[in-house]
């Protein structure tokens, strides 16, 4: 288990809204102005698909991989100083249609996750190819793995005790399945001894789908750092490396984890 006592705090933005259906110029200019509340932040975390909402026409809405919300969220993490984290519908160098998070950092760098479990009761695995590849990405020290909606209900791939100090889940969840998403979040955290940061819609989609958000923060206990609600805003938080170190220091549960070999 890495030594964290001497990592800083970790500050979150958590950006809960409804976005413009299907369409991508208004919500670069929505989002835009939701961030200059995000200052501050190290890390500043959008919804599943915030350029388009959750949409299963992705020949039509595929941006290529350097594409305008790619650049979008560029151009945020310099402005912000910080990275900042959202899938957008991308057409990969493969020709496949990809529900691809992107990881954009202010030096204009940027790390991608391409979802792996695809929703199959609205038919995105028609639509798209899943990713092949868990990600583990670092933030001032931080091991933050990037994950999208559906891959919520899956804790083997979720599964990582030894390295991973926050999960991040991003999210078009609807309001009639809330309950599944407000108690796998809390399984996730305490099963991994690691913090949750959690980011959904609101409002009702083009599909007519009503969500609920309930963008939240959890520690490694399952307990509640921070809870959006239904209210559109950004919200802030702050995770502590000392207190993750101490309590895996003082409960290491992940001593006894099973040994597994994940096979994709």
């Amino acid at each position: 288990m890495r030594d964290l006592t001497a990592l800083p705090d970790l500050k979150l933005a958590l950006v809960q809204t409804a976005p413009v259906w299907q369409d991508p110029a208004a919500n670069h200019a929505h989002f835009a102005r939701l961030l200059d509340q995000a200052e501050g932040a190290d890390l500043v975390i959008l919804p599943e698909m915030f350029s388009t909402g959750f949409s299963m026409d992705a020949a039509a809405l595929a941006e290529e991989e350097n594409g305008p919300s790619r650049a979008w969220l560029l151009a945020q993490a310099a402005r912000l100083n910080a990275v900042v984290v959202g899938s957008v519908i991308t057409r990969a160098s493969d020709g496949s249609y990809r529900n691809r998070l992107y990881w954009a950092r202010p030096d204009g760098s940027c790390a991608h996750y391409d979802k792996r479990h695809l929703f199959r009761m609205a038919g995105e695995h028609e639509h798209y190819a899943a990713g092949e590849e868990r990600v583990l990405l670092e933030l001032k020290g931080w091991q933050v793995r990037p994950l999208v909606c559906y891959d919520l209900r899956f804790p083997v791939w979720s599964r990582d005790p030894h390295d991973t100090d926050l999960l991040l889940y991003i999210a078009s969840w609807p309001a009639a399945r809330r309950n599944p998403w407000n108690r796998l979040l809390p399984a996730r955290g305490i099963e991994n001894l690691c913090y949750v940061a959690a980011v959904n819609r609101i409002g009702t989609d083009g599909n007519g789908y009503p969500h609920a958000g309930d963008s939240q923060a959890l520690d490694f206990q399952g307990d509640t750092l921070l809870a959006a609600g239904e209210v559109e805003g950004v919200f802030h938080v702050t995770l502590s490396a000392q207190a993750l170190a101490k309590f895996r220091t003082r409960f290491p549960a992940w001593r006894d984890a099973d040994a597994f070999e994940l096979k994709t």
